[in-house]
């Protein structure tokens, strides 16, 4: 597969976490709990990075969130987990970082969202004060810009400009050329107040397709800060899965951005852990980073009437996330292992023959057995009603001979 050329991009260092285009592109999240509720919010934070988050964000929006931070913190490091904790900030953040200092040491990262520290309608003050105790604790800075709270009085300056243009452009495109120009001037304003171009990311975040590669593309083109990508609502379900793909396949494929986040609405109850298997499935599907085992398996057929191969790829593809967090461990690089469960003769061969491991089901009228491929060759077939069983010590075996560590004895 051909590699792809990421944008040239400044190297930040959050937490430990090494971001920029000489890092790969990282995963975070973010959770839903409430941040002063430390035991929930802890529990929450070390699901999202046992699921593989490599950072995650909280809200700091109280003086009983910003409380609660340090604690948070201390609590993950004594059950073993270092993942960056970043701030996020509307509003407040800067009374909230001067008053509480400690929260600010704790905090890996701060999130400023500019539209939200008073930019355009009096002064940046409270956009310099959290840059400035950024500056003082050594912490990088994600400057959002977010299209549901832009700089109105930047967005009524340059929608007046465009209406007495000779060739006035969309609104819609002022809008977009908005976000950009409101992220590089606070990413200039950043630094005038002291923060080095390393302790800097941008994002734009929208929540159309369309809009989220336009703007991004454009972002690439005029600044060297990491980018941090996603859209900012991308809704529930099969909709908030599709249009993250579709959204973030195109500028990750053309090198641009070094942080990712896919926002997705849980029902209510639900796995926030979801977004981040979906994040890390969009990378792994482009071939940028692989992260779990992968398994191919069939649509299914008029050939394939039995539900058989799709129990067994449901329960291969379960076990497989519940051994991940032991086997990464274990077994440097099982993330790349490839595994196929076909429902018949039809393709099934070939398809295992292209995996490290396949096996083929029998189909309507086939013979009741199932031939089992490793590394492209033909090595045992199996038959009877314990075929879920055979086939699982077979991967076992496997992961362990080809990825175990070799031990030597001094």
């Amino acid at each position: 597969m051909p590699e792809i050329q990421r944008r040239r991009a400044v190297t930040v260092n959050i937490g430990g976490v090494r971001v920029g285009s000489d890092s790969p592109v990282v995963v975070q999240s973010m959770t839903n709990t409430d941040t002063a509720d430390v035991e929930s919010s802890v529990q929450q934070i070390a699901a999202l990075a046992r699921a593989g988050s490599e950072m995650v964000r909280v809200t700091v929006n109280n003086d009983e969130a910003a409380k609660a931070v340090p604690a948070i913190v201390e609590e993950l490091a004594k059950k073993g987990w270092s993942t960056p904790i970043i701030g996020d900030f509307h509003y407040n953040g800067h009374l909230l970082l001067k008053k509480y200092p400690e929260t600010a040491k704790a905090l890996a990262k701060y999130r400023i969202n500019p539209g939200n520290v008073s930019i355009g309608r009096k002064d940046d003050d409270n956009f310099r004060t959290m840059v400035e105790v950024a500056v003082e604790h050594q912490k990088p800075v994600r400057i959002g810009v977010n299209w549901g709270s832009l700089d109105q009085a930047l967005l009524t300056k340059m929608m007046d400009e465009n209406s007495k243009s000779a060739n006035p452009l969309p609104a819609r495109d002022v809008m977009m050329e908005a976000m950009v120009v409101s992220a590089l001037d606070n990413a200039a304003a950043a630094e005038r107040y002291g923060l080095r171009r390393d302790q800097i990311i941008l994002s734009a975040k929208v929540s159309g397709v369309r809009d989220l590669i336009d703007v991004y593309t454009e972002l690439a083109k005029r600044c060297d800060y990491a980018l941090h990508l996603g859209l900012t609502e991308a809704g529930m379900g099969m909709k908030g899965v599709v249009a993250s793909a579709a959204g973030l396949a195109p500028l990750l494929l053309s090198g641009i951005g070094d942080t990712v986040r896919v926002s997705l609405t849980p029902t209510p109850g639900g796995d926030r852990s979801e977004e981040v298997r979906c994040g890390q499935q969009i990378l792994q599907s482009l071939g940028i980073r692989s992260f779990m085992p992968q398994v191919t398996s069939c649509p299914g057929c008029g050939r394939t009437t039995s539900t058989y191969f799709q129990e067994l790829a449901e329960r291969i593809q379960g076990y497989l996330v519940a051994s991940m967090p032991e086997w990464k461990k274990q077994y440097p690089g099982v993330e790349e292992l490839k595994l196929a469960v076909m429902g018949c003769i039809v393709n099934g061969p070939g398809e295992s023959k292209h995996a490290n491991i396949g096996i083929s089901l029998p189909g309507t009228f086939e013979e009741p057995k199932a031939p089992v491929y490793v590394d492209g060759k033909l090595f045992t077939t199996l038959k009877g009603d314990r075929i879920v069983e055979e086939f699982q010590v077979i991967l076992d075996e496997y992961v362990e001979k080809r990825y175990g560590r070799v031990l030597v004895e001094v």
